[in-house]
């Protein structure tokens, strides 16, 4: 062998054998991936997030991709001549603009999002939270300035059906699910916050890990004061952080807490802005965004690397 192809051959080597404790560590569990934010906009994004999947899958993980679709709903409804409106961060949606809700995530987002997993092989299957009973929910009434406001087909979850995905995974596929619920009372279908649904299935599913891909780096110790990203920290300390969290990423870290709480190893916030930013936090020793781990976790050797 050349001198020259030694050179480009061992740094490939050395990057595919740091990743070797991390296959281990990961194999045959079940990660759970927030799919959102720009990631879902820009086409490179979009590909590269489709390679980072099925590689997973193939390095002998159980990826399962959870998604919303704020800009492609806001696009349609614009298109259909219904006002976005939002309250207390969440989307008002009245009947009409469910409707529109439920074709852009699981006949617009969810459809190409399978597609371009199964660019890899017959691997991705799409549902709604409406599938198997997937997520069921009963309406959501935030509070605002001490009152219950009404903003529609808004729903809370209270109840995960994890059937269909365990079969789906058995199979060797690659569940897709759309954000959409079923009503616990009244037949109708729910929007249910993607973040939220994400964390519920992760505990549900008994995960090892979830993934929130977001468009900031993680998350900031000092913002706007500092961009320092806090790389590690535990249930406790981000409970105490999050009344002071900006408006985005309340429903990003209560679902990381959730999660955590209700027996997923880990959580990550992760920049979805950055090409292959899910093999970087799973299979490199430095990792990148934010990661939350549970309070009795005792700190091991390397700990620091599991992000």
């Amino acid at each position: 062998m050349s001198t020259t192809r030694k050179h480009t051959a061992l740094p490939k080597a050395q990057i595919l054998i740091e990743a070797l404790p991390w296959l281990v560590r990961h194999n045959g569990k079940t990660v759970v991936i927030k799919f959102g934010g720009n990631a879902m906009i820009d086409e490179d994004l979009k590909a590269a997030f489709a390679q980072d999947v099925v590689f997973l899958h193939h390095a002998g993980l159980k990826p399962v991709v959870v998604h919303g679709g704020g800009p492609q709903i806001s696009a349609a409804l614009d298109k259909h001549g219904i006002v976005s409106e939002f309250k207390a961060g969440l989307r008002v949606t009245t009947e009409d603009a469910m409707d529109v809700v439920r074709m852009v995530l699981a006949g617009q987002v969810q459809r190409e999002l399978v597609g371009l997993l199964n660019e890899h092989g017959p691997l991705a299957v799409g549902l709604t939270g409406e599938d198997a009973h997937t997520i069921t929910a009963t309406k959501h009434q935030p509070e605002i300035d001490g009152e219950l406001v009404d903003i529609g087909r808004v729903g809370e979850i209270t109840a995960i059906d994890t059937g269909a995905i365990e079969a789906l995974l058995a199979d060797g596929r690659i569940p897709v699910v759309s954000s959409i619920a079923r009503s616990q009372d009244d037949g109708h279908v729910y929007n249910v916050n993607a973040d939220t649904a994400a964390a519920a299935l992760a505990a549900a599913l008994g995960a090892e890990t979830l993934m929130v891909l977001t468009d900031v780096e993680g998350l900031y110790e000092d913002w706007p004061n500092s961009d320092e990203v806090i790389s590690r920290l535990t249930a406790s300390e981000l409970e105490r952080l999050l009344p002071d969290l900006s408006s985005g990423m309340v429903p990003k870290m209560e679902g990381c807490l959730n999660a955590v709480r209700g027996g997923v190893t880990t959580a990550r916030v992760i920049d979805g802005r950055v090409q292959h930013s899910i093999l970087l936090e799973i299979f490199t020793d430095e990792g990148i965004g934010t990661m939350v781990v549970p309070d009795e976790k005792p700190e091991g050797p390397g700990e620091q690397g599991e992000s």
